[in-house]
């Protein structure tokens, strides 16, 4: 009879941890600073998740500036003369803004800087215009912009999770983009 009831406890136990396992991540206080190909939260406080069709009606309607923040490595200085260098290519979501880099959990002043001024430009100077932040599934880049992107004060940020991962599966169009210029770092 003991053994039953231990048996049964250390089942419910590891039934429990194997649940917890299977939730979706917990929505950090700060930026997530490492790790950033994971699962994602289903939220983000202060703004609208959306689904694909929803970023495909925004899209279709023209209503929301779209904005990537897929990393991108910068071409190495000091390149031997001669060598060749092949950016990977990136397909985006047709008429969005790529700012490359701008979602790590900490940006050095000239990132921060050039997300700001990205987030201007995209938005025209006004801070209520919805903004569609996202990058590819499971990437936490898109979730710090997005949450960057309140913190500057804009009110009405859009996060998409599934980003051009979900857009591609969903097989609406896309072309072939270029990010907007880095400053040096």
């Amino acid at each position: 009879m003991k053994r039953s009831l231990a048996a049964a406890l250390l089942a419910a136990v590891l039934a429990g941890q194997a649940l917890a396992q299977e939730q979706e991540p917990f929505e950090p206080e700060g930026y997530r600073t490492d790790n950033y190909r994971a699962p994602v939260p289903a939220t983000l406080a202060g703004a609208r998740v959306l689904s694909t069709a929803e970023a495909e009606a925004i899209w279709r309607a023209k209503s929301g500036a779209f904005v990537d923040v897929l990393p991108r490595p910068p071409k190495p200085k000091n390149l031997p003369d001669g060598t060749v260098w092949r950016d990977a290519p990136r397909r985006n979501i047709p008429g969005g803004i790529w700012l490359p880099d701008t979602g790590y959990g900490t940006l050095p002043p000239a990132m921060d800087d050039y997300f700001q001024r990205g987030l201007a430009r995209a938005s025209r100077g006004d801070k209520a215009a919805l903004l569609v932040i996202y990058c590819l599934a499971d990437c936490w880049m898109s979730w710090n912009a997005a949450k960057r992107a309140l913190g500057y004060g804009y009110s009405n940020v859009a996060w998409y999770p599934d980003g051009s991962d979900g857009w591609e599966r969903a097989e609406l169009p896309t072309e072939e983009a270029q990010p907007e210029p880095r400053p040096e770092q």
